[in-house]
């Protein structure tokens, strides 16, 4: 007749010291306390920097400085305060990176996900890794040295000589090489990495019985990329694309060694731009020593915060109508 154990532990003289069932309660109770500290912590350093921010614009405001805030006039000494050729300067450089980097991007993100030889994966992989994680001052220097040189004695003689007459967006007015294209070249090559290994990676989450199953009904290798795997990834695309316009747009040390920092709104590539950011970042010491002028340049501090806020937040309603469309 078999043995009834009723307690497997005490029938192996095993001893247990304490209950498990209460040492993970235990261990869940930290890890949720540690998780929500952590949660708390990030939300008030949200509220903190938008809280400063914002005041200082309240203050701003107050100084009467508010009706020059878009005009072209940046008169610190007389107290105007003008941001337009800080927000085109940015608007400019930013436009012109992503041009560059979306079509390079989106293709090389294909490619590393769906054509590439095993062999050459890791290579490839390792090299845009690199790219990520060079600083932005060794990208500036780059920028300085090597892309200075040939947009002024190259590409501003050759595109603006044959175009810049019947468009306007090649006349080169200022040719020194400091420039809106200069700077959006680098910049775009800093984002490449974010958008190839975002976009990628949502390509390759694909499951691969849908390419299979595109493969099997006859589609093409091309036609299963184009109508299956972009149309299941292209939120997490799209996301990515916002991503890199978020950190273009960001981006200070870079731009403030190659855009030429000429207080004017421009109107060619070839044209010096002055982005917000360098604006904060080359007149820190007087921010310390003027109280105006720091109400000024954290003004502008929130102009960046909340366009890559808006931004955040238009891309969030798109991606969730993207999700639903696809459904």
């Amino acid at each position: 007749m078999a043995t009834s154990i009723k307690n497997p532990h005490t029938f192996f003289n095993f001893q247990e010291k304490g209950d498990p069932r209460s040492l993970r309660s235990k261990i869940d109770k930290l890890s949720t306390c540690f998780l929500a500290i952590a949660s708390v912590s990030s939300i008030f350093a949200a509220s903190s920097i938008a809280a400063l921010l914002l005041y200082n614009f309240v203050k701003f405001c107050e100084q009467g400085f508010l009706p020059n805030i878009l005009s072209d006039a940046w008169l610190p000494s007389k107290g105007k305060y003008g941001f337009l050729p800080f927000i085109a300067g940015t608007l400019w450089i930013t436009v012109v990176a992503m041009t560059i980097s979306l079509p390079l991007g989106f293709l090389t993100a294909i490619f590393m996900a769906e054509y590439i030889p095993r062999k050459l994966y890791s290579p490839v992989k390792s090299l845009i890794e690199l790219l990520a994680g060079i600083p932005s001052v060794v990208y500036g220097m780059w920028g300085l040295m090597i892309l200075i040189p040939l947009v002024r004695d190259h590409l501003a003689p050759l595109i603006g000589g044959s175009l810049g007459e019947a468009l306007p967006i090649f006349r080169v007015n200022v040719n020194a090489g400091f420039s809106v294209l200069a700077a959006g070249i680098v910049l775009s090559i800093m984002v490449l990495p974010i958008m190839i290994s975002i976009s990628e990676e949502v390509m390759r989450a694909v499951p691969m019985e849908y390419r299979e199953a595109a493969l099997a009904l006859g589609a093409t290798r091309w036609q299963t990329v184009k109508t299956v795997t972009l149309r299941q990834a292209s939120s997490g695309i799209f996301a990515g694309i916002i991503l890199s316009f978020c950190r273009a747009f960001g981006e200070t040390m870079a731009v403030l060694m190659v855009a030429g920092n000429v207080a004017t709104t421009p109107s060619s590539l070839f044209d010096p731009a002055y982005p917000l950011t360098a604006l904060i970042a080359n007149h820190l010491l007087e921010m310390l020593s003027t109280p105006s002028y720091a109400y000024a340049l954290l003004t502008a501090g929130f102009t960046l915060f909340t366009i890559t806020f808006s931004f955040n937040v238009v891309a969030r309603l798109t991606i969730r109508q993207l999700r639903r469309a696809r459904r």
